[in-house]
């Protein structure tokens, strides 16, 4: 059989979905770097012979991988390690960049000008960008304001721009604070699935809408996904939407059935009695410090996390500056 090697070992007792468990072990290899960029992945077939299992497990890992960014199929080629395409296209912008580069230096030679004083001319034009760049706000809007608050704080550290956090509860009140901070913003980012709401809600106030993805870490789940199927386990978050997308996730990786209890309360006896009723605890990251704190029995935490998708934030950035530098 062709393809590359790949150590996986499938647990067929541990209650881990197997896709789940051939995801996690090839997203494993990949940070490791046993699978380098560019490698060549078995095919479906060939995997799923290989590991004992149905093919369909081998697909639902790869269409993960390829949602998440890991890997990428090309029709006719195979699958690939995704960073070969990310090569690829990084490549083809950089010879780009260059033959401009090149034709600017011709220009500046043709009337006279030397190589020096052309390089200073580029230097001074990306320092004014630069400053332009770092001077932009720009609002993120979430149906929570945890994730609110902890996507704009990655977002302005990602993309050089001060993102300001709201929620589409703000939106949806629409205070004179609400709107004034608006009104002083660039443009408005939020999640794809949120776009057209924050559109509606803020018709007439002439913001472009921005849209980024978001994905649910592996680990919490993987780790939610081991224990057996008599744990009971305690969700504590900040908002109902929050709980809403968590149960989703979970549904989503299989583990609809598991014995949950969720809640956003902030009593402190309530809390307590919730952790005394579980074996294990999943909180948000907003709630991660009380649950904590009130955790006298040592009971396992497992914090919820959710990332933004790194080829939305570079997507998201190439758009920032393409709005910038039309004005």
């Amino acid at each position: 059989m062709g393809g590359i090697f790949i150590n996986i070992e499938i647990n067929k007792k541990s209650g881990v979905p197997l896709y789940i468990q051939v995801k996690k072990q090839i997203m494993d290899e990949i940070k490791k770097g046993t699978l380098k960029v560019g490698t060549k992945m078995p095919t479906e077939r060939e995997l799923s012979q290989r590991l004992k299992v149905s093919r369909n497990t081998v697909s639902a890992a790869y269409n993960d991988l390829e949602q998440d960014g890991a890997l990428q199929s090309y029709q006719g080629k195979g699958t690939f390690v995704v960073e070969e395409a990310v090569s690829w296209e990084s490549q083809n912008i950089k010879n780009k960049i260059i033959k401009f580069v090149d034709l600017g230096l011709e220009e500046a030679l043709e009337i006279g000008m030397k190589p020096e004083e052309f390089l200073e001319i580029v230097n001074q034009r990306v320092d004014e960008k630069k400053q332009i760049m770092d001077k932009i706000v720009a609002i993120y809007v979430e149906c929570n304001i945890e994730q609110a608050k902890m996507f704009s704080k990655q977002l302005s550290k990602n993309s050089n721009t001060n993102v300001m956090p709201l929620t589409i509860s703000d939106l949806e009140k629409m205070d004179k604070d609400t709107k004034d901070m608006i009104e002083s913003a660039e443009f408005i980012i939020t999640t794809f699935n949120h776009i057209n709401e924050v559109t509606n809600l803020t018709t007439g106030l002439n913001k472009e809408i921005l849209g980024v993805a978001i994905t649910p870490n592996l680990e919490p789940i993987v780790k939610i996904a081991r224990y057996g199927v008599n744990i009971k386990f305690g969700f504590v978050c900040m908002s109902e939407e929050f709980m809403f997308k968590i149960r989703g996730a979970l549904e989503n990786a299989g583990l609809s059935e598991i014995d949950i209890k969720y809640s956003n309360t902030t009593d402190d006896d309530e809390l307590k009695d919730i952790i005394a009723k579980s074996d294990v605890m999943i909180v948000s990251p907003g709630r991660y410090k009380d649950v904590k704190r009130a955790n006298s029995g040592n009971k396992e935490i497992i914090e919820f996390l959710y990332s933004l998708d790194d080829g939305s934030v570079k997507a998201l950035r190439s758009k920032i500056i393409e709005i910038k530098f039309k004005k």
